[in-house]
């Protein structure tokens, strides 16, 4: 799955984004044993996957069913698919189309960026004007009223949901800032999660705020 380009709010309507932290570093690969289509879209064994629900993940070298694979090695863009968990050994695409997909034949492995488990972490946000400028919205209560950045962690599937209300975008008076997401480890190691496919790792996250029409 893509990140988007920019974070984009509008303005009178409920910001949120889902934010899963991955080991970029670390690939983990599960066997396929099965791959069924009677639901209208993929639906994988796989022996204990531990790949939690909405995860990205690919497959790779399924035999037969030729659709299913990614079409670059390593996978990247449009090869991943969001995974939908249904058992400890079962996940299924359900945003993917199988219709007129081939029969699965045997092997292939689902590709994954190894989840963190970031139990103990402590998530923090900013919005500023520009780096190193005024704050314009953020996690901390310290700048009330500013404290707008609500975010939300379930540390067993590697997922973070960052969430503004409705009452408060319409309130937004600016149309741009930069943004950094970091998590904090109970021994004090910050660590920054890139959100947009924008400038490199180490630069903050572009953000636009955008009129509503229904008010």
């Amino acid at each position: 799955m893509a990140k988007p380009s920019e974070i984009l709010i509008q303005r009178g309507s409920t910001f949120e984004m889902e934010v899963f932290w991955a080991n970029d570093g670390d690939i983990t690969r599960k066997a396929i044993t099965a791959i069924s289509l009677a639901t209208g879209a993929p639906r994988l064994t796989i022996a204990n996957h531990g790949i939690p629900d909405g995860w990205p993940a690919a497959v790779i070298k399924a035999g037969g069913m030729k659709q299913i694979n990614a079409e670059n090695s390593p996978p990247r863009g449009k090869d991943f698919h969001t995974v939908k968990v249904i058992d400890t050994n079962t996940i299924e695409f359900n945003d993917m189309d199988s219709t007129g997909f081939s029969a699965y034949t045997t092997g292939g492995f689902v590709w994954f960026k190894t989840p963190v488990n970031f139990a103990g972490y402590t998530a923090r946000m900013d919005i500023k004007d520009k780096i190193g400028g005024t704050v314009l919205a953020t996690t901390d209560v310290a700048d009330t009223p500013l404290d707008i950045i609500t975010i939300t962690q379930t540390p067993a599937e590697s997922k973070l949901v960052v969430t503004i209300n409705a009452v408060n975008t319409a309130g937004i008076a600016w149309s741009k800032g930069v943004t950094d997401l970091e998590m904090v480890s109970p021994l004090g190691v910050v660590t920054k999660l890139k959100l947009t496919s924008s400038g490199s790792d180490e630069e903050p996250d572009p953000v636009r705020v955008v009129g509503e029409v229904t008010t």
